[in-house]
């Protein structure tokens, strides 16, 4: 019995030693990208008790690898009103534009026009603020081959704010940001996205605010059948340097107040 069970065995090492072989050469489910940047510019007119209304225009451009390999563009802009200090709404627009970095004279693969409708609540403690962010997004794409879309998506974010060296944020604060941010698909996968920030910022005076993190942003897509073969969801995730440069607009007019540094995009 003992000759009998030793070559069972080999035999059955053998396969397995054969099975690993193809399996670690296959191209893994979710490949690690490398890391990207995010380079963000605004300028604000937010709104108060005495002015409801602001607004705010903003430039960003983002790279496949960090400051290097640039692929895409958004420009957008929008109107707000503050209903009180705690509450605020906004319509907003833009255009979002995404090239292949390794060939951009062939001009964009799509260009993405957008529209949004945005409520924002914000609390207010005796040094953590933390703000909500409820949007709705209208989107309109035109491919190279000249095809169109329509989608919708549903996206909700979570802000923490901590000054670091006084209670409130002003002209001279150093401070700590985190935000995760949800996005829904009504077309599925419903959970389509999530993204994930930490950083700090420095408010340099009533006007200039600078902000440097890291972006962790992962997508998922939908588990198919293709050719009689399911396709399990997979993740696609990106880790991101995030540089903001914040300008705003300030009237003379206005009983000074707390403005929360929060991200546009």
């Amino acid at each position: 019995m003992k000759t009998n069970r030793i070559p069972f065995r080999a035999l059955a090492a053998l396969l397995l030693a054969s099975g690993a072989r193809p399996a670690s050469a296959q191209t893994p489910v979710n490949p690690t990208q490398p890391w990207g940047s995010w380079l963000i510019g605004t300028v604000q007119l937010p709104g108060n008790e005495e002015h409801r209304w602001g607004g705010f225009a903003e430039a960003q451009a983002r790279t496949n690898a960090v400051f290097r390999q640039y692929f895409y563009n958004e420009l957008k802009t929008g109107v707000s009103f503050d209903i009180d200090r705690n509450f605020t709404v906004l319509l907003g627009g833009g255009r979002y534009a995404t090239t292949d970095y390794r060939d951009r004279a062939a001009g964009p693969l799509n260009v993405e026009r957008r529209l949004w409708q945005q409520v924002v609540l914000t609390q207010y403690s005796s040094r953590l603020k933390l703000e909500h962010r409820y949007r709705v997004e209208q989107r309109w794409f035109r491919f190279r081959n000249d095809s169109t879309d329509f989608r919708q998506r549903l996206r909700y974010r979570i802000n923490a704010f901590y000054p670091l060296n006084r209670k409130t944020i002003g002209p001279g604060t150093l401070f700590l940001s985190a935000y995760d941010e949800i996005f829904l698909n009504p077309k599925g996968p419903v959970f389509e996205r999530n993204r994930l920030y930490l950083g700090g910022g420095y408010q340099v005076n009533t006007h200039l605010t600078l902000q440097v993190g890291l972006v962790h942003q992962a997508n998922y897509n939908l588990p198919t059948f293709r050719q009689g073969q399911f396709i399990p969801q997979i993740t696609s995730a990106k880790r991101n340097v995030v540089i903001a440069v914040a300008y705003r607009l300030a009237r003379k007019s206005a009983t000074a107040s707390e403005q929360l540094p929060s991200q546009q995009d």
